[in-house]
């Protein structure tokens, strides 16, 4: 901890990030397919199934995850704070997850009663383990250099999880269930439940806690709360967390639904006919025979590549001009490619998937970088007050991820419901239902005009965001002298 620079192994740093893989099977599978499950699948009616996901969610986002964030800074173990959270609920949490996307046969007002049990009981269990393991990322290591290395290599991890979600997983449930999406769904979600808590027991083995408080930082909850109210970036981050989770979640939930009801299938099936005839030429044919699966699938699979070429340089370019400046340059950018949908047909496919590929690739340099400015902000509090609270201050940020995917999900079937979205009650009939015209442009503005509002917000904001460059070396020199003297 005296050392100035504090290496981190390569081990340890892919060690690390396949917690956050794991967190992601889960985080992106709410994301892409809980409104849909909800409404397709499960059969809760539009305004049920978006009052379950707003009101569950700003409850725990505002409850649990305060008073996990102020716990998890006053555990003691021989573990450390934050390393013991992960072990701990790394089983619950996929046992969870599981009974979160099953279909019990209950009567109607006993599916909205479980799913709202098993939606609050998940979301407590997702902030138990992810609020914590974002924490860790903040006493790792003290060396912001290796701090942006180390978000960069896990978010190439939360890649591959978004990926399989967004790219594979709807024709691997057709695929599994034979038809039967709810059973299809129960056994991909069984697989990763147990993949995923692997993953997290190998994070825990893997890492160290560098950064450890000394006695004359240890600060009371109120002290904690004080400071977090007087730290100005602390509350920039919140609300701009807070709307770049509304956007995901919003255009996330709402792409299934624009394949199915706006694209046209017979434009999708020639345009992806070339490359679904080579793939499965070279032995992949993951995709299946329905168009629509397939080009949603291939449609994901071309942003999350490009993502991730976007995640390989946000390192070189956070390290040369600064996290802020970076951060809102990529995300100005890519918002443009996500309001272009606005503009077209429903047989332009070409153009809807360069769009999605330009937007993933500069959206991708953000990715890494929100959470390094996020552990950022926790230095600057111990700077400021020469104490140091590093989990309040991520699970305030938790807070603002969940309300805005609670936020952000639940616009999702509200919206759709006000363009005569009609919810499938019964799998029996899914087949036979014939949604109105309107429902296409509803999910035509959700994927553009109501998507691009909140991250426009977050550029905007930014500009009253003071930690640039200047101002991340000058807190990582004097943080370092500080801990020498210690």
């Amino acid at each position: 901890m005296n050392k100035q620079k504090q290496k981190v192994s390569l081990v340890e740093k892919i060690g690390y990030s396949l917690g956050d893989l794991a967190a992601n099977l889960v985080f992106q599978t709410l994301i892409t397919y809980l409104a849909f499950f909800y409404t397709d699948i499960y059969g809760l009616k539009n305004n049920d199934a978006s009052l379950i996901m707003l009101i569950v969610g700003l409850a725990a986002a505002f409850l649990f995850n305060p008073v996990i964030g102020a716990i998890a800074d006053r555990t003691k173990s021989r573990w450390g704070k934050f390393r013991p959270w992960i072990l701990f609920s790394a089983v619950p949490l996929g046992v969870i997850a599981l009974l979160a996307f099953s279909t019990p046969d209950f009567s109607y007002k006993g599916k909205v009663i479980y799913a709202a049990v098993t939606y609050t009981l998940l979301l407590l269990m997702y902030a138990s383990n992810n609020l914590p393991y974002s924490a860790l990322s903040g006493v790792i290591t003290g060396d912001m250099a290796e701090r942006n290395s180390i978000s960069s290599i896990r978010f190439v991890a939360v890649m591959f999880a978004q990926f399989f979600v967004q790219v594979f997983m709807l024709p691997i449930i057709e695929y599994a269930g034979k038809g039967d999406k709810a059973a299809g769904i129960e056994a991909v979600m069984t697989w990763l439940a147990i993949v995923g808590t692997i993953m997290l027991l190998i994070t825990f083995f893997t890492t160290r806690e560098r950064i450890v408080p000394t006695e004359a930082q240890k600060s009371s909850l109120k002290e904690d709360l004080s400071d977090l109210i007087k730290n100005k970036p602390w509350l920039i981050m919140l609300i701009s967390t807070i709307l770049v989770f509304i956007t995901l979640a919003m255009k996330g939930g709402a792409y299934v639904y624009y394949f199915n009801n706006f694209v046209d299938e017979v434009a999708l099936a020639s345009f992806i006919s070339p490359i679904t005839g080579a793939l499965t030429d070279i032995g992949v044919n993951f995709f299946g025979s329905d168009p629509v699966s397939a080009g949603f699938g291939l449609f994901n699979a071309g942003g999350i590549i490009f993502m991730i070429v976007g995640i390989s340089l946000s390192k070189k370019l956070a390290d040369k001009y600064g996290k802020r400046d970076v951060f809102s340059s990529a995300l100005f950018v890519s918002t443009l490619f996500i309001l272009f949908f606005i503009f077209y047909k429903s047989e332009s496919v070409v153009l809807m998937f360069v769009s999605q590929i330009l937007h993933g690739f500069f959206y991708g340099i953000t990715i890494p970088i929100l959470w390094a400015m996020i552990a950022d902000v926790a230095d600057y509090s111990e700077w400021k007050t020469n104490r140091r609270a590093t989990a309040i201050i991520f699970s305030a940020m938790m807070v603002g991820l969940k309300a805005g995917l609670s936020i952000g999900g639940a616009l999702v079937t509200w919206i759709l419901g006000q363009y005569g979205y009609i919810n499938k009650e019964s799998i029996a009939i899914a087949q036979e239902i014939v949604q109105p015209e309107t429902v296409a442009q509803g999910a035509r503005m959700l994927v553009s005009i109501y998507a691009s509002i909140p991250f426009f917000l977050v550029v905007a904001l930014l500009f009253l965001y003071e930690i640039n460059k200047e101002k991340e070396v000058q807190i990582e020199k004097e943080l370092s002298e500080r801990r020498k003297l210690k």
